[in-house]
């Protein structure tokens, strides 16, 4: 009695819950009866023969070389190798004297002519995997140059389907940008930000903890900020998703990461550290606690800058924020001036129901035109060149109407930049003390402390809004309609180019940030949001709708 094994594969595990599988037994069955031959066993794979290393199929080979059974029986050539390295396998053992049968080729393997057919159709086949894996990139390209990630969505965002791009998760999305905001802030290290997103519920898609490497590859993957990056090749694409991150945040957690910014953990964090420089000898304060309380020492031997307490410093920084802030008068004249500038620019370029009829006007002349060339009235090069001015003229209508519709809003952007500047005073008091810290680092540019005196000079986009608004509110006061100076439309260029044109790490933007988290958004009228540990005597800020700052009590600490 002849034994032989039964084989059968199938190259997912999807395709293993159809019939395949069993319509391949069938026919495997019915040639061992037609040929007297007996299934000792029975052997099942699901998995792709395209590539070497298949687990089921090497212990077949193996148990047919100990000759645990004379042959071995498949349903096609294709389903038992579709590469030459299994292929050539499946020859050492016919060479070794076990038969290799084939349920529905008409092919005896064991002829010269057989085999050489057989290995004809086992080239075919291995061809087939080539041509289809090379179909299959480029069909993967395709969507990768329409801006389609055709992978797995990654840890933040929900596939949507074939076609379509990923979608932000509503549950795991804001983690994922917590997490780059937290690592951005230079607050943690890989390995405290681990634990810091897993205490606020941030999961892999299995449910588990994110490990230290998967943290690594999720801060260093620019998907989420909507660029596309192929890791095998290094090849990027401009994705259509939606970005959950910016640009700017995305680079700045790069360079933490690559070592350009040194990430500590200490055990002290002091709000000034490295921020201020003696007066006299142009050397940078060194932080230390003592006795409870935080000084900040000039190491100087010779210097006759000593030492001087935390709260005197944040009481001077207190103290030199204070200018930072316009009157009420002066703002709401500001913002009266904001909104004759863009009136006036609206005036300009015109009503947008002229603009209307004019363009409906030009495309009844280039109607007239295309009947014109139609009725042979001109020559092809004529109507080409015409229409080519007409098309640009009504271009130009349309950027006009567009610009038109710009001018309310640019108008309320500019009044709310304004009213977010005008916050830096009557936000330092209540804010955390590294955002504290960052408020200096972003209003002030020196730093400098002379004795007991604290200096600070203002940044350059914030000393470019003060030039700006004192040459705004510098003239008289009038009640008839404003017709504004050069000096005065280059202050308000100045004002656009800082708010309309923000660069990587604008300050603006996070200065909104903190506004927001303390004030609310701008849409919120319900009041003021405030630090718990603010207490009953803390400043309190202006809603941010009414547009006036209240005037910010500033009281020397007592010792």
């Amino acid at each position: 009695m002849t034994t032989c094994f039964g084989y059968t594969r199938v190259s997912t595990l999807k395709q293993g819950e159809g019939a395949s599988l069993e319509v391949q037994r069938d026919e495997i069955v019915r040639y061992a009866e037609k040929h007297g031959l007996t299934i000792s066993r029975w052997f099942e794979e699901k998995e792709t023969a395209a590539k070497a290393g298949r687990p089921i199929f090497n212990k077949v080979i193996q148990d047919l070389l100990k000759n645990k059974a004379d042959g071995l029986i498949v349903h096609k050539i294709d389903r038992s190798a579709r590469n030459f390295r299994d292929w050539a396998k499946i020859g050492e053992l016919a060479d070794s004297g076990v038969a290799i049968h084939f349920a529905t080729e008409s092919l005896d393997f064991q002829s010269r002519g057989g085999r050489l057919t057989a290995d004809i159709q086992a080239v075919i086949a291995s061809d087939y995997i080539r041509n289809l894996r090379e179909e299959a990139l480029k069909g993967i390209r395709g969507r990768l140059k329409q801006g389609l990630y055709p992978h797995m969505a990654p840890v933040g965002y929900l596939d949507q389907g074939g076609g379509k791009a990923k979608t932000p998760d509503p549950a795991s999305a804001p983690l994922v940008k917590e997490a780059f905001e937290l690592y951005g802030s230079r607050q943690h290290s890989i390995r405290s930000l681990c634990e810091e997103m897993a205490r606020r519920g941030l999961r892999t898609r299995r449910g588990g903890f994110i490990s230290r490497t998967g943290m690594e590859n999720l801060l260093g993957n620019p998907f989420y900020c909507g660029v596309i990056k192929i890791r095998k090749t290094g090849e990027t694409f401009q994705g259509v998703h939606e970005p959950l991150i910016s640009t700017g945040l995305f680079q700045r957690v790069q360079q933490i990461k690559t070592g350009r910014y040194h990430v500590k953990v200490h055990r002290h964090v002091f709000t000034f550290k490295g921020l201020f420089q003696c007066a006299r000898c142009d050397t940078r304060l060194i932080a230390e606690r003592q006795k409870g309380r935080v000084y900040y020492r000039c190491h100087t031997s010779d210097c006759k800058t000593r030492c001087i307490r935390e709260d005197d410093l944040d009481f001077g920084v207190r103290t030199r924020f204070a200018p930072f802030a316009f009157p009420d008068a002066k703002f709401e004249r500001l913002k009266a001036d904001v909104e004759q500038w863009y009136a006036a620019r609206k005036v300009v370029l015109g009503t947008v129901q002229a603009l209307n009829l004019r363009q409906a006007e030009l495309h009844s002349r280039i109607e007239a035109l295309t009947d014109a060339l139609i009725d042979r009235l001109i020559d092809k090069e004529t109507y080409a060149s015409r229409k080519e001015k007409l098309m640009i003229e009504s271009r130009t209508l349309q950027d006009r109407v567009v610009e038109i519709g710009k001018q309310d809003a640019n108008a309320t952007k500019l009044v709310k930049f304004l009213e977010l500047v005008n916050s830096v005073t009557g936000l330092y008091p209540i804010v955390d003390p590294h955002e504290k810290r960052l408020l200096v680092e972003l209003a002030t540019s020196n730093r400098i402390v002379d004795g007991k005196n604290v200096e600070l000079v203002p940044s350059e986009w914030l000393s470019t809004i003060q030039n700006a608004v004192g040459v705004l509110c510098g003239g008289p006061v009038r009640d008839t309609v404003r017709t504004f100076t050069p000096e005065q439309i280059e202050a308000f260029e100045a004002l656009e180019r800082i708010c309309f044109i923000p660069e990587p790490t604008d300050p603006v933007q996070q200065l909104t940030r903190i506004f927001e988290k303390y004030c609310g958004t701008h849409s919120e009228k319900a009041g003021v949001k405030t630090s718990r540990r603010q207490s009953q005597h803390s400043p309190v800020l202006p809603d941010p709708a009414e547009g006036t700052a209240l005037p910010q009590p500033v009281t020397k600490p007592n010792r």
